[in-house]
């Protein structure tokens, strides 16, 4: 049943259940044992976007789908900052992720320039507002303009290092004036930001180790322009492929658009509707609606905070029982380091002070030796390739900071 723009179909729709749904997520997110990658690339292409938000994310999502995982900085780093084969970038509902370098150009135009337009102008607005016209568009442009000329002399700077060169960086305004969430915003840290939307500047290295949240920005590499209804529906077949079948709302949440431009997508990539559970209407990409060619064996895996697959979406009843979400969400709904058997969130974990990995079932329903014995094994085999770094998620939850 093919998807045509307005909702009308026509044919016989396939049903594609729970246990057919968490069989795709295991072979196509990377998580089963046969399906497990090879490289950092490997991964990032097979997922299309890994959670950046956290730098300590991307390494634990690469480490928990590689086939040897004991090389997982080492390769996740010269991806980033030497062969810069992914890059980590602002992409869909203006969060920061890690994609291949060859989907910038994609992400950009089908996501970055709708958000772009709207954070600069908020940036302008707020500077002249919040300065009482001290503070000028045309100002703002002759120091971004010297800003990124900066930039592009030193390579790869912080923040602190750009104010050296270009001092008007560290110009204050007042934002939310007279409201309870009033504050002093600096001009730097809103400035990158909208460089960063506008695809024009990229995190680089880290200060420190791989865990920091403390970063350097470099200018962003050149991509082709893309018409932004094509790089929509290149990025929306390239997920359904990762994550269908998926509803309206899904991709909708997923993509961030308005739900005319996933309608507009979705038929100009011929998506096809099946049945899911409920009587509810999913989406896969076209010529993907057939039975896995493959069976699936039971698989095991310990995911961090804000994973990919945890968070990839937004009706989650499938693989995810509305019971655990609160000890394994925060209040924002971001997800914590969650435990999987078999497709399903069974659990969570979390790191002690000396480093030693925890876990915790929450829903041991149909789990046998054999499951407990995958998760312990699973556990052994993250807490070995993290050593003795102690890594704690940007955004707790009650669970881990149980465990921990």
């Amino acid at each position: 049943m093919r998807y045509v723009a307005g909702g009308g179909v026509g044919g016989q729709q396939r049903h594609i259940g729970v246990a057919e749904r968490r069989a795709r997520l295991g072979l196509r997110q990377r998580l089963a044992g046969v399906a497990r990658a090879q490289s950092p690339e490997e991964v990032a292409e097979s997922l299309v976007a890994l959670h950046g938000t956290d730098p300590a994310t991307v390494y634990l999502a690469v480490g928990a789908r590689l086939a040897d995982p004991g090389r997982t900085v080492a390769e996740v780093e010269r991806a980033l900052y030497e062969d810069r084969t992914l890059v980590r970038m602002h992409g869909m509902r203006h969060t920061v992720f890690v994609f291949p370098a060859g989907l910038a150009a994609v992400v950009h135009a089908s996501t970055g320039l709708a958000n772009a337009a709207k954070a600069r102008a908020g940036l302008v607005k707020d500077l002249v507002t919040g300065s009482d016209g001290r503070l000028t568009e045309e100002w703002l442009t002759e120091v971004e303009a010297s800003a990124l000329a900066a930039l592009a002399r030193r390579g790869q700077a912080t923040v602190n290092e750009l104010t050296q060169d270009e001092p008007r960086l560290r110009e204050q305004f007042t934002y939310g004036a007279g409201r309870s969430y009033e504050s002093a915003h600096t001009v730097s840290s809103r400035l990158m930001r909208v460089l960063g939307v506008e695809g024009r500047v990229v995190r680089g290295r880290p200060l420190g180790a791989w865990t920091s949240s403390q970063f350097r920005w470099a200018l962003a590499p050149p991509h082709p322009e893309l018409a932004p209804a094509e790089a929509q529906s290149e990025l929306l077949r390239r997920w359904l492929a990762v994550c269908g079948p998926a509803t309206e709302a899904d991709l909708k949440w997923w993509t961030g658009w308005r739900v005319t431009e996933v309608r507009r997508a979705l038929a100009a990539i011929g998506a096809v509707t099946v049945a899911l559970d409920d009587g509810v209407t999913g989406y896969v990409a076209d010529g993907d609606e057939g039975p896995l060619a493959e069976a699936v064996e039971p698989w095991a895996a310990l995911l961090p905070g804000l994973d990919p697959t945890a968070m990839g979406w937004q009706e989650r009843d499938w693989y995810l029982a509305p019971a655990l979400r609160p000890p394994l969400f925060d209040r924002s709904g971001n997800v914590g380091p969650t435990v999987w058997w078999n497709g399903r969130v069974v659990g969570g974990w979390a790191q002690r002070a000396d480093g030693e990995v925890v876990w915790r079932l929450l829903d041991e329903e149909g789990l046998g030796r054999e499951a407990l014995a995958s998760i312990e094994a699973e556990a052994a085999r993250v807490g070995a390739w993290l050593g003795g770094t102690r890594v704690t998620p940007r955004f707790r939850t009650p669970l881990e900071r149980e465990l921990s």
